[in-house]
């Protein structure tokens, strides 16, 4: 592995981020990486933007990741994902759901939500994986699991073998919702 990876989570309040965060740095930790995870930054009620810092290496010193540090943007929301642009190296790619939900300046009536967000971020020059995550999490039984899709499009892009991400999903999920958990881990992962 590189000298570190250094992966940006975004979304809104409520979607899971804590979740994320926790399976990404058990699963680094169990394979004998040192893990550094930030508390949430932002709103942690629903509707509010937030986004958790997760690195890994040999040895990592912070659990911060400043702006061009950024190896991977997770984003629940499109655009999360074009606010984070700034934290993402050249080279970086941002895994995204394409979902809008509407911050508080639209609900208001104040601004209208940015169109071909996407397409915008590609233009931009980032790489971009913007898929209908929610879709695939209603199909895995719930729209909470998102969280859980997004991680499994994120897991094909480390060496850590499926049932290896299975496991720390069963470490980390409590037993009535694992088995829906499961299934959008890996219809995000095979999709």
């Amino acid at each position: 592995m590189k000298e570190n990876i250094n992966i940006m989570i975004v979304g809104v309040g409520g979607q899971g981020s804590l979740l994320a965060s926790k399976l990404l740095g058990r699963i680094f930790l169990d394979n004998d990486y040192d893990v550094k995870v930030s508390e949430v930054h932002g709103m942690s009620q629903r509707g509010g933007s937030v986004l958790t810092y997760v690195r890994v290496g040999e040895k990592v010193y912070s659990p911060i990741i400043d702006k061009g540090e950024a190896d991977y943007v997770i984003s629940f929301e499109i655009l999360e994902a074009a606010r984070a642009m700034d934290f993402l190296k050249a080279d970086g790619r941002i895994i995204t759901n394409l979902q809008e939900i509407n911050p508080m300046p639209v609900v208001a009536g104040k601004t209208v939500y940015p169109e071909n967000l996407a397409q915008k971020i590609k233009d931009e020059g980032f790489s971009i994986d913007a898929f209908d995550a929610l879709s695939l999490a209603e199909e895995a039984g719930s729209s909470k699991a998102v969280n859980l899709v997004l991680m499994g499009r994120l897991s094909k892009h480390f060496d850590f073998p499926e049932d290896e991400w299975i496991g720390t999903i069963e470490k980390s999920v409590p037993e009535k919702f694992l088995e829906m958990n499961k299934r959008a881990f890996l219809l995000g992962r095979n999709s």
